[in-house]
């Protein structure tokens, strides 16, 4: 943004002007002297050299000038951030009609003829120079509203942030002592999402927004689990038919609360993924899964992806009804599971960063959080 305006060392505006006729240099300080402060110079490449060091308000540049003229002058003026807001006007003796709009186009903000007028010139140029005061005093409000915009939105994002780990916690706690398996399902998420947004392939290339909205939202694949009954979620043995029907219904239960959810607001990236996340995260590839029967990719790709890290981690996670297996073990199982429950890419890419899940699988909570 242009720095703001500062007075010359007497505290006038200083107008920086250029033109070879010294006859004119003379009239315009004449013309000046009592309201400014006149830097004076015969051509533009001295002009600019003074500008290296030296701050000016306003330029009258004049326009048929020997080596360079007064256009070249602006055109370097306009290529610099420094010096590209300066007003100039131009103070010339051209009449050319296609001169001035060439001027103006190039980025001039007035154009005079000479021989000028003392009572049109001043005119000009306070015109000029109080809209620039004018226009810096809006661009630094809209700096400001800009900064504290980014401040609320900063803090929505957080507080989003928290109310969606406090409902994704509230969901694994119904069946999970603490909330590390929401914890290592986002860092094996993560470890995936990463590697597809680093290594775009078709079908599977996604932005780094997008799968951020995956890594947010696999938080939420298990909200379902909040409308189980007690008595088949935190039952302590393996699942009768009946029961594990019941389970088998959480992925509808969540995504309906989400639809909900977004029945009630214009359309969120994040709530469109978690929507498809907590559907989709018990279909397989092959179609044997659930609630949809879905197969291929038909399946949303962040549901894809989210099933290998829910699968991973149950495996080697204790569950009432059988032990940990070990990481070498969970990666085998997945391994032999690629084209049937597992999309075969995304098994792949898991395959590339085997160390990272056995890493975090056998990382603390705290450690765990530094993949996320």
């Amino acid at each position: 943004m242009t720095t703001a305006v500062e007075p010359g060392p007497d505290s006038r505006p200083v107008v920086l002007t250029v033109d070879d006729d010294p006859i004119i240099l003379t009239a315009v300080i004449a013309a000046l002297k009592d309201e400014y402060t006149v830097r004076p110079f015969p051509s533009g490449e001295a002009a600019l050299k003074f500008l290296e060091s030296n701050h000016v308000d306003i330029i009258l540049l004049d326009h048929n000038m020997p080596e360079m003229t007064g256009i070249d002058v602006l055109r370097r003026l306009q290529s610099d951030p420094e010096h590209k807001e300066i007003p100039v006007i131009f103070l010339t003796g051209s009449e050319n009609s296609e001169d001035e709009v060439t001027a103006l186009k190039s980025g001039a903000a007035d154009y005079l003829l000479k021989p000028f007028r003392q009572h049109a010139l001043l005119t000009r140029m306070r015109l000029q120079l109080e809209l620039y005061r004018h226009r810096h005093q809006l661009e630094e409000m809209v700096q400001e509203q800009t900064v504290e915009l980014r401040r609320v939105n900063k803090k929505l994002e957080q507080r989003d942030r928290i109310t969606l780990d406090l409902l994704a916690q509230a969901s694994d706690l119904r069946d999970h002592d603490t909330g590390a398996h929401i914890d290592r399902t986002t860092a094996y998420t993560r470890v995936l999402v990463m590697d597809l947004v680093e290594n775009p392939k078709k079908g599977y290339d996604i932005t780094l927004e997008h799968g951020q909205d995956i890594i947010d939202a696999v938080k939420l694949h298990d909200l379902g689990k909040l409308a189980m009954p007690d008595s088949v979620l935190l039952k302590k043995g393996r699942l009768s038919p009946e029961e594990f029907k019941i389970i088998k219904e959480h992925p509808i239960y969540g995504s309906e609360m989400i639809r909900r959810a977004i029945e009630k607001m214009e359309e969120d990236s994040l709530l469109s993924t978690a929507l498809d996340i907590t559907f989709g995260h018990h279909e397989k590839w092959d179609g044997t899964g659930y609630p949809g029967g879905l197969s291929g990719e038909d399946i949303p790709l962040s549901a894809r992806i989210s099933a290998i890290a829910d699968v991973f981690d149950a495996l080697t996670s204790d569950r009432p009804y059988k032990r940990a297996f070990t990481a070498e073990e969970s990666l085998a199982i997945i391994y032999q599971d690629s084209g049937s429950h597992f999309d075969p890419y995304l098994v792949e890419v898991l395959r590339r960063h085997e160390k990272d899940f056995k890493a975090i699988s056998l990382s603390t909570q705290d450690t765990i959080r530094e993949y996320m």
